[in-house]
């Protein structure tokens, strides 16, 4: 029987320390993986080509920069065309720094090692398995797994299919009518329009037309909490959410984080974070988000998703979340980390066709599903432009329009150079989205320019709208003080309090009610950056010991 696992290409002309990469490798791999090794560019873009024909996936291609002919760099840039889900690394000389750091650019690299890699426990393992499970939490396997069958533009089956992508939930996206397989379970389950969509499980079952919450509890996600009190109960599970976890946890405290819809939170629809401490690469927001819940589970925090919060009553000195299941969850300190989505594009005839064109946020699923159409990105601020960035990969004919004369106010400078390197890339500056038009699926949009009031018809496929901030805070109404938007104030900038009933001021992180601290986007004066909202995650631990020795 052939062995099926993904594929390890190790890649080095020296045979000697082409053995030695392979003892490494099997030593720690071997049972997940296919070690496979080539002496030489040449021949590892023939393995390469014939693992494409094969259909057997590539995990990981660990060549040397320097050798003759045909490079590492050389051998990376033909995996983008033949293995390009791969993960890559060159093994480098101090010489060929320069090299790799190019590479990174040039041909998406991860990572570079430098050599020696002694001892591999320190200098090699962590780095590779970081990679690897990159690779696996992407990889979409040929299994019998979940299967999401559903017309080319149902809304529910795109909400489905986002909720699963945003939970790192492995599955197969079929459409009725251009998928065999998706026509097969229909026939076979006799299903109509009004069961779509249908979810085939891998034991065999068949949900039609589930809930996310139902779903969730199929696919393993937890979306109930094991206990009825926790030291600290965190809300939201983006970045802020996720760091206080981490923090809480690891720290000794009883952790839960609650999240309605997926660890990550705005960060996890990110493309490409690529000012964040640690990665010069850039990271995924999902990947991203993927590392610190697995880390926070690692250290004891539970989970629960999907899990809304409803409202917040206050039973000195616990606050009691009521969910909206009807369960409740009483913590004696509270970290709000809700964070905020964005504003709805209020124009006429758009709101039918979210989902169907029409996107808040984006991912893979969707770019791809758009492919060589032009695309349109609504939004002047780094969200914004990293989407455009992500969605050049797919189309070369991107437009981000913008209110503003430019980007200088709006947007991180590193974003504005890379977005003008990019020819398929076109800013609409005073622009404004006046009407779009479609039936099941975005077909145009109508452009006004704010300058001269002259409106354009634009044929477009998709619209990624990316607006506004919105404050995720109507679960706290009447428990703690907002700005005029919504914010939640904290520390110094509280007004004079009548009911603070603690024995101290305020803690920076906390909020108008003694124990209630918050993190992130949700804060009023907070930051907007990833970096910013981790470390008011972490911080918000050190003051919730502070209020947890004064009870």
């Amino acid at each position: 029987m052939a062995d099926t696992k993904p594929v390890i290409l190790a890649i080095d002309d020296e045979l000697e320390v082409l053995r030695a990469v392979q003892r490494d490798l099997r030593s720690k791999y071997a049972d997940d993986y296919r070690i496979l090794a080539a002496s030489g560019g040449d021949e590892a873009n023939s393995t390469l080509d014939e693992l494409a024909v094969r259909g057997t996936p590539v995990a990981l291609i660990l060549s040397d920069q320097r050798m003759p002919g045909t490079s590492g760099v050389d051998v990376l840039r033909h995996s983008l065309d033949v293995a390009p889900e791969a993960k890559k690394a060159l093994l480098t000389a101090y010489a060929d720094t320069d090299a790799a750091i190019s590479a990174i650019n040039d041909v998406g690299l991860d990572h570079y090692i430098m050599k020696p890699w002694d001892p591999p426990d320190q200098k090699l393992y962590p780095i590779l398995d970081d990679l690897l499970a990159d690779w696996q939490a992407a990889h979409r396997p040929r299994f019998q797994g979940v299967r999401v069958v559903a017309p080319e533009w149902s809304k529910s089956g795109f909400e489905l299919r986002t909720f699963l992508a945003s939970n790192q939930i492995p599955y197969r996206s079929l459409v009725v009518g251009r998928d065999e397989d998706a026509d097969k379970i229909v026939e076979a389950t006799d299903a109509t329009s009004s069961d779509f969509p249908l979810v085939a499980l891998p034991d065999g079952d068949t949900m039609r037309n589930p809930t996310t919450a139902e779903v969730a509890a199929r696919v393993g996600l937890t979306a109930h909490a094991q206990d009825t009190t926790y030291d600290v109960a965190i809300v939201g599970a983006g970045p802020a959410g996720l760091a206080a976890a981490v923090y809480g946890s690891s720290e000794g405290l009883r952790t839960v984080l609650i999240e309605a819809s997926a660890p990550g939170g705005q960060a996890g629809q990110s493309s490409l974070i690529e000012n964040y401490l640690g990665f010069p690469a850039g990271i995924s927001g999902a990947d991203l988000a993927r590392r610190a819940a697995s880390q926070a589970t690692r250290f004891g925090a539970e989970i629960v998703v999907p899990a809304e919060v409803e409202s917040v009553e206050l039973r000195d000195p616990y606050k009691v979340l009521k969910l909206s299941d009807g369960s409740s969850v009483a913590c004696k300190a509270l970290v709000v980390a809700s964070g905020v989505s964005y504003r709805k594009l209020e124009t006429e005839g758009l709101e039918p066709l979210v989902g169907a064109g029409v996107y808040y946020g984006t991912s893979t699923y969707e770019a791809a599903n758009h492919r060589d159409q032009p695309m349109y990105v609504v939004g002047g601020g780094n969200s914004a432009g990293q989407a455009a960035l992500f969605l050049s990969r797919f189309s070369n004919d991107v437009h981000i329009i913008i209110r503003r004369g430019d980007l200088s106010e709006t947007m991180s400078q590193y974003l504005i150079d890379n977005l003008a390197e990019h020819e398929s890339i076109t800013i609409r500056p005073r622009s404004q989205v006046a009407g779009v038009q479609g039936d099941t699926h975005l077909k145009s949009i109508s452009l006004r320019n704010l300058d001269t009031e002259e409106v354009e018809d634009l044929e477009a496929s998709a619209l990624f709208i990316f607006i506004g901030q919105k404050a995720q805070t109507g679960w706290l109404s009447g428990i703690v003080e907002l700005d005029d938007r919504g914010f939640v104030l904290t520390g110094k900038d509280l007004p004079p309090l009548k009911g603070w009933n603690a024995d101290r001021d305020p803690l920076p992180l906390e909020a108008s009610v003694p124990g209630i601290f918050v993190a992130g986007d949700v804060r009023h004066g907070s930051i907007r950056r990833v970096a910013g909202a981790t470390g008011e995650g972490a911080t918000s631990v050190r003051f919730i010991h502070q209020h947890l020795a004064d009870l």
